[in-house]
């Protein structure tokens, strides 16, 4: 297992197939549902295909990909953050959601600051853009906190929801 960067309270790693659990709680959690959106991940293999097909295939890919959060004094496993290569924008991008009962703690922005860190030091990534919906609040705060700034919306093809774009 791969630690990418650590912070003062967070260790950021790869993926493994052991997080299977942890992947299907993250994926229902109802933040993932209404935000990210059903991913239709409720068993170990589906799991295990969402981490083979999703993460594992992008650090193969890039390098980098979407790793676990967890907290460094005990490795209780908090969520995911990480940067992602999509097709339908023209920079990577910057994701992630925590379960419920770690946010406003100060995690996901500990976990995003990190990870820019990680974008541009380790894979020399200087523009990092993020996507997000317009009712997402928290996850805006958090792009703005990291000086990312709205560019514009955007609508992915076959998809019917407007999208904010931010970048740094």
């Amino acid at each position: 297992m791969k630690t990418i960067i650590e912070t003062e309270r967070l260790r950021l790693r790869e993926f493994t197939f052991d997080d299977t659990a942890f992947i299907i709680t993250l994926l229902n959690s109802p933040g993932w549902i209404e935000f990210i959106g059903e991913r239709n991940v409720k068993t170990t293999e589906q799991a295990k295909i969402y981490l083979e097909n999703g993460p594992m295939k992008i650090y193969e890919n890039h390098g980098f990909g979407l790793w676990m959060v967890e907290l460094k004094n005990d490795k209780t496993l908090i969520g995911m953050c990480g940067i992602l290569k999509r097709d339908t924008l023209d920079f990577p991008d910057i994701g992630f959601c925590l379960l419920p009962e770690f946010s406003r703690k100060g995690y996901a922005y500990e976990s995003a600051n990190a990870t820019m860190t990680v974008a541009r030091e380790t894979y020399n990534l200087d523009t990092i853009c993020a996507i997000t919906l317009a009712n997402n609040i928290p996850s805006i705060k958090l792009l703005e906190q990291l000086g990312l700034q709205f560019i514009s919306t955007i609508q992915f093809p076959d998809d019917h929801e407007e999208l904010m774009l931010y970048r740094n």
